[in-house]
């Protein structure tokens, strides 16, 4: 054991660790102060207030050091707080303080200052200097909706700057100027809405003083209490600690402690908050009446809805009812919505947007290792050498993994391969970008297997000892033409060949995929090739590799983990076997139904065909967000009983025949499952708003009122429940979760699991399965009169259909959808940057504003869909994956034309 010594006390070292984080292990915090150093940042040593005096042997010379950046040895004699070391600090800290404005009472985070809390420290009573006067003279920037600076409060600690760098890797913070003149600038010396900023608060809360700061900061000097809970947007799962103070919420920052983001968030996390208390939230039930929406008691809608639909069972049978469930909603309550259509109503016509957007992940991965959920952790950026990304955007849709991945693709020697249509900002920085046309994502992943097949580059012990199919998928490979690939796909074959070996030769590599792979006609192949790729190089059951699917919303994992799904009930068990079925009636205690049941789209095209009578749709506007928008608002109004449990009055709100105020996650507790597997407790912040309930109560409200005892809705109670249904939950517990919680599959006495298949597959042998690519229908049908080929994206600004994050100031900074187009297109069309553009399809027309932008390549367009105004979907159309059943959102076949002006919901009469 090697040890070094504090104030002349023994204690074990770590090999590589500095002197300050040697002295933090052992010792208080507030020992050695501080001001350059955060948990989250790499050592810097700017401001030297962390001196201590170190020398190799007892009562030897003395030499000072900066401990944050100085590692510790064997031998070391540390003395943390003599009297040079005391006077040196001292005397740091009142330099500081004559280029400070000592304006501590009015300044606004006055209490929560650690330049204020290290002068008390080292025992500032005066200082002794000549006041300076360069700061006091520089303009306040408030230009921005969140972000501030003041930056008369800096002390050129380099935080934010390191902050911006190392932790977002937006590099928009820097240093200018020299001696007295330096100053921190945004972007080329602009404000900070000019700038390149994405306002993800890192550098506010790396901020020793208010140089930096954010609108939400000195409300927060107020806060009586902080909660730690989860994030409800992407699947990400970051940890936030939310300060409150008498039912209000004050501010949002990111633990440092946390093991998914490390005092990181996105601006949504931290900043796009507000929507919880906004005017808009539906605060009563309602019951519409002769056209129009009535407020009502809950008991009063609980029996009208009771009796409907008892009488709706009775009448057409159970499956004249359907239910689709809420990917923000906690496990807990997906769990109680599953298990009300199964047991009560005794159907399994409950799906969610986990099954339509994610199920080609799902059954693709199942497939071919018998799990359809991340084999590995993010953290395993660490160990990897290759990065291959396909039909993600993670630094819009999840931000805190794609300043990961951004960071990795940066660093020298890294390898990374970006497979997308558009030149996405991963893609700037990649290796290796193959700019594929939409919908020929089986194309190039054949092309790529091919080139390590006759490089003679695949891992054949991992092949012979781990996998099965192998040989017949291997003489399918080598029969591919590669002439027609390369031309149907627009991707150089020598292209392709260069990533393939790229990732077949590194020592590790992973892969990260999203909707731009799963929203296809041939979306469940591609997971499958995708994971084949793994198999091929044996890039999987060890750190730094595997097949990560990235999550779009908050608890996507954790809905499918409960049941949200017509074929699968709660823990992936298939409602048609017999052995399932008994399990599932024992444990509910009645007869729970063996046939599998309709999928979203079925749901629809019964509500069409008059078979479908009610539906029960939570947290979900798939008026707005499901594909041919014309033909949901047919459904619905084709369904006697439509019933909408959410926060604001949304498109399909509109059409519900009865609300269900629900309340957000800011107001109720459970946990969410984030994309690595990760089991997290999400704690309620403050109560439901008046009038509103949490979910999964009103679910229990409604399986009682129906005569079916359920206990109220708590956390640990639904989760000793699930416990004893879900095998991979079987050792999870609410106590157990603790701050960082569990990856799944979690052992019964609370062995959590970081990698998958480590050993085996859980189908045995992992699956080789050959499949060529096809064309879709939607461009064999369409593309000689729509010749244009539209895809979706998402901005980092707003989520989904956007009911939360526009009624928040996020909208200040992204105020409309646009559409994006190359500028040969454009000028072909007479388009200008910000002229309205008319999209036709074959289902009907939007008009959006254009955004003229090499990006993209000629003949592809893509927009986003976060604006109710303009209602992309209503020309998005009716493919869907092959297998799975996932709408094809990422291929469209229009044709453009500039237009007017914007109108609003306009499509073309059947």
């Amino acid at each position: 054991m090697k040890t070094a010594y504090i104030d002349n006390q023994a204690f074990e070292i770590v090999e590589g660790e500095m002197i300050l984080s040697f002295i933090r292990r052992y010792k208080e915090k507030g020992l050695i102060p501080t001001l350059c150093d955060a948990p989250n940042l790499d050592p810097f040593g700017s401001c030297r207030v962390c001196s201590v005096e170190v020398t190799l042997q007892e009562n030897g010379p003395l030499k000072t050091v900066a401990s944050c950046h100085t590692p510790v040895s064997e031998g070391h004699y540390i003395y943390t707080s003599t009297e040079a070391v005391k006077a040196l600090r001292k005397n740091i800290i009142e330099l500081v303080l004559t280029d400070h404005p000592l304006d501590c009472l009015t300044c606004e985070v006055n209490g929560n200052c650690e330049l204020q809390t290290v002068a008390a420290q080292v025992g500032i009573r005066e200082v002794r200097y000549p006041e300076g006067e360069n700061h006091l003279d520089r303009e306040k920037d408030l230009s921005h909706p969140y972000m501030t600076s003041d930056l008369s409060k800096c002390i050129n600690c380099y935080r934010c700057v390191r902050a911006c760098d190392e932790v977002q890797g937006e590099f928009v913070l820097n240093m200018s100027g020299r001696g007295f003149d330096t100053k921190i600038i945004k972007g080329l010396d602009t404000s900070f809405m000019e700038s390149d900023c994405v306002s993800c608060g890192a550098c506010s809360q790396a901020c020793p003083t208010s140089a930096i700061s954010d609108v939400f900061q000195s409300k927060a000097i107020a806060a009586t209490d902080t909660t730690r809970t989860i994030c409800t947007y992407c699947g990400v799962g970051c940890n936030l600690e939310v300060s409150t103070s008498n039912g209000e919420i004050l501010s949002i920052q990111a633990p440092y402690d946390a093991e998914v983001n490390q005092g990181h968030t996105c601006l949504k996390g931290r900043y796009a908050f507000k929507f919880y208390d906004h005017p808009d939230r539906l605060d009563a039930p309602m019951i519409k009446r002769n056209g129009e929406f009535e407020k009502v008691s809950w008991d009063e809608v609980y029996t009208y809805l009771a009796s409907k639909l008892t009488n709706y069972k009775n009448e057409f049978g159970a499956d004249a009812i359907a239910g689709i469930s809420s990917s923000r909603c906690t496990n807990e309550e997906n769990y109680l919505m599953q298990k009300f259509f199964r047991a009560v109503i005794q159907t399994n016509n409950i799906d969610g947007c986990a099954r339509v957007c994610h199920s080609p992940t799902a059954l693709g991965m199942q497939r071919v290792f018998g799990t359809g959920a991340a084999t590995n952790s993010i953290e395993d950026l660490k160990h990897t050498n290759c990065i291959m990304v396909i039909g993600a955007n993670p630094t819009d849709a999840h931000p805190v993994t794609g300043a990961k991945l951004k960071q990795f693709a940066m660093k020298s020697g890294n390898v990374s391969i970006v497979i997308d249509p558009r030149r996405t900002e991963l893609a700037k920085y990649a290796t290796h970008h193959l700019a594929l046309r939409p919908g020929t994502n089986v194309a190039v992943l054949n092309m790529m297997m091919y080139y390590i097949v006759t490089e003679n580059l695949i891992d054949t012990s991992f092949i012979a000892e781990r996998t099965e199919g192998f040989e017949d998928y291997k003489n399918a490979l080598l029969n591919i033409d590669i002439d027609k690939l390369e031309q149907v796909s627009g991707v150089d074959r020598n292209d392709v060949k260069a990533a393939a070996i790229s990732y077949a030769t590194a020592p590790n590599a992973m892969s990260f995929h999203g909707l731009g792979v799963t929203e296809h006609s041939q979306g469940t192949f591609t997971v499958m090739q995708i994971a084949d790729l793994a198999l091929l190089t044996g890039n999987i059951g060890r750190n730094g590799v595997g097949v990560n699917p990235l999550r779009g919303q908050n608890n996507v994992q954790g809905s499918a983990d409960m049941g949200v799904q017509p074929h699968q009930g709660a823990g992936y068990l298939d409602v048609t076997k017999d052995e399932i079925n008994k399990k599932y009636n024992e444990f509910y205690g009645v007869e729970v139904p063996k046939h599998v049941g309709y999928k979203i789209p079925e749901m629809f095209e019964a509500a069409l065909d008059g078979k479908l009578k009610a539906i029960w749709i939570i947290g979900e506007d798939v008026v707005q967000t499901d594909p041919n928008t014309q033909k949901v608002i047919k459904a619905l109004n084709a369904t006697d009983l439509v019933i909408v449990q959410e926060l604001f009055m949304t498109e399909t709100a509109k059409y519900a025949d009865v609300i269900l105020p629900g309340a957000s996650f800011l107001e109720k507790s459970g946990t969410f499952t984030n994309g690595e597997r990760r089991v997290q407790a999400v704690n309620q912040v403050v109560d439901p708003i008046d009038g509103c309930k949490p979910d999964g109560q009103i679910i229990v409200d409604i399986m009682n009122k129906m005569g079916y005892a359920q206990p109220d809705y708590t956390p640990d109670g639904m989760l000793e429940e699930i416990s004893q249904i879900v095998p991979f939950f079987a050792g999870i517990s609410w106590e157990r979760l603790g701050k960082n919680g569990l990856q799944w599959p979690v052992a019964s006495d609370g062995t959590d699991t970081q990698i998958l298949h480590t050993e085996e597959f859980k189908r045995g042998k992992g699956y080789f399965e050959f499949n060529p690519w096809e064309e879709t229908i939607e461009l064999v049908e369409h593309a000689k009169d729509y010749p244009y080929i539209l895809t979706t994206n998402r901005e980092l600004e707003h989520y989904n259909c956007g009911a939360m994050t526009r009624r928040t100031a996020n909208e200040k900074i992204l105020e409309d959808d646009y559409l994006m187009i190359h500028p040969d297109d454009a000028q072909s069309h007479f388009i200008n940057e910000g002229d309205y553009v008319c999209l036709e399809s074959p289902r009907g027309k939007v008009d959006v504003k254009a955004r003229i932008t090499d990006e993209v390549k000629q003949g592809i367009l893509s927009t986003t869909f976060h604006f109710p105004e303009i209602m992309i979907n209503n020309i998005t159309g009716d493919v869907h994956d092959s297998e799975a059943m996932c709408p094809e959102y990422k291929v469209v076949a229009v044709r453009i034309r500039k237009s007017k002006g914007k109108f609003k919901q306009q499509h073309l009469v059947d």
